[in-house]
């Protein structure tokens, strides 16, 4: 897969087919537009596009919006890469951008740089400043530029009943198991091994304290997870804890992964933790010795999972 970060450096030799779209998640009903986007292009002879933007245009048009996004930037184009799409525009939004008419959106965009032929797109989808035009008027343009434009209808998306909207509702209530299913794939949290305060090693359960450096990335409800990692080419499983440890006074979210059967220095290196199950709330205890048995609990029942698993 291709990939551009502004759409004026696409390679628009080939005429393309091209969805447009934010795509956060990659979930299911978004696979099903990739997929028929993928086969247009093959039937065709045509570049299969997505064109999507970064910054997420909350972001940029409501700076006070606290919107959480399922994927990073990097993790939505590592998912993509796995879908048989030709080429991704990650076009830069901005303010300047916003402004675009619908009329200078079409030819900068789609005719000038992405030398399109089809558009494969959403019903409901609106374009163009302050998001004045349709599916409609985007068929219109069709008609006087020579490209198609191909409705998703309503049906079409309601029959898959997923939106990024109901997975991060799930991730903000802690149920992994309907966001998982979904997106179709386990949720995952991206980032840097730094150095905590080591509690966990007094414990005798020494953790990976992992520092996502996205603030808009969606953290799961805080309570202990089941969690996989590939590292170093090998999977190892473990519990993640998502919350403050109140037990030993913390005041601020972590999110700490101690991984089974492991002996490996992790500081400073990024890894990518899968989460595959929730166990239990986080849960402030009387003890630190109340704490350790829970833990073991959980490890105990962490190990039973996994074993199903296999």
């Amino acid at each position: 897969m291709k990939r551009y970060t502004n759409a004026t450096e696409y390679d628009n030799l080939n005429p393309s087919v091209v969805t447009i779209g934010t795509f956060d998640g990659v979930h299911i009903g978004h696979k099903k537009i990739i997929e028929r986007l993928v086969e247009s292009s093959q039937r065709n002879g045509l570049e299969s596009v997505i064109l999507t933007f970064f910054p997420h245009p909350r972001m940029v048009l409501q700076q006070d919006s606290n919107i959480k996004l399922i994927n990073t930037i990097e993790e939505r184009v590592q998912i993509l890469e796995k879908t048989g799409l030709d080429t991704l525009v990650i076009h830069p939004f901005t303010k300047d951008f916003s402004r675009l008419s619908a009329g200078e959106y079409v030819q900068q965009m789609l005719i000038d740089a992405l030398n399109v032929r089809h558009v494969i797109i959403g019903y409901d989808h609106r374009f163009g400043r302050n998001r004045n035009s349709n599916i409609t008027d985007l068929a219109s343009y069709g008609i006087q530029n020579n490209f198609t434009v191909e409705e998703i209808s309503k049906q079409d998306i309601d029959d898959v009943a997923v939106s990024s909207t109901k997975i991060r509702e799930a991730l903000f209530d802690g149920d992994i198991t309907k966001a998982n299913k979904y997106l179709g794939y386990e949720f995952m949290l991206t980032g840097i091994v730094v150095k905590g305060k080591e509690l966990g090693r007094k414990l005798n359960y020494p953790t990976a304290n992992l520092f996502i450096e996205e603030q808009y990335k969606i953290i799961p409800k805080n309570g202990v997870y089941i969690v996989k990692s590939t590292i170093e080419n090998r999977t190892y499983f473990g519990m993640m804890n998502i919350g403050t440890n109140p037990t030993v006074k913390g005041t601020h979210q972590t999110i700490e992964t101690h991984f089974f059967d492991a002996t490996f220095n992790l500081y400073d290196k990024k890894i990518q933790i899968q989460i595959l199950k929730r166990i239990r709330d986080e849960k402030k205890f009387d003890s630190v010795k109340q704490l350790q048995d829970a833990m073991q609990q959980d490890e105990d029942f962490s190990r039973d999972y996994i074993n199903s698993l296999v």
